[in-house]
């Protein structure tokens, strides 16, 4: 199995920060007129999502950082993940149910506001 890499990271280990608060960038759907948000704070697999930033290390026995493992990409309460344009209704409503079955986050699909 080999491990999914992002192209370029500033730094091979990084420390793991928090995670807390609401989402201020990308919490609105801008492209499509459907969107899968995510409601709690949550790390997502590079498998799940394709811009995962952040390596997961495990501890070795003699101490210290170990090698990383597999990357996470950190997901705030309020992201729009995915979006989808093109479709009816009904096909956007079960595609985004199917994927949000897929993550480890509790997802609400919402619609674009018309303004």
């Amino acid at each position: 199995m080999a491990i999914l890499l992002p192209k370029k990271t500033p730094h091979r280990k990084v420390r793991k920060g928090k995670n807390n608060g609401i989402a201020t960038r990308c919490n609105s759907v801008d492209f499509g007129e459907w969107g899968l948000m995510s409601l709690d704070n949550e790390r997502v697999t590079s498998r799940q999502i394709e811009a995962a930033r952040q390596s997961i290390t495990r501890y070795i026995k003699r101490g210290g950082k170990g090698e990383p493992q597999y990357y996470v990409a950190k997901v705030k309460a309020g992201t729009v993940m995915f979006e989808l344009a093109g479709v009816t209704e009904e096909q956007a409503r079960e595609a985004l149910r199917l994927a949000s079955h897929k993550l480890p986050v509790r997802c609400k699909i919402i619609k674009r506001e018309e303004f």
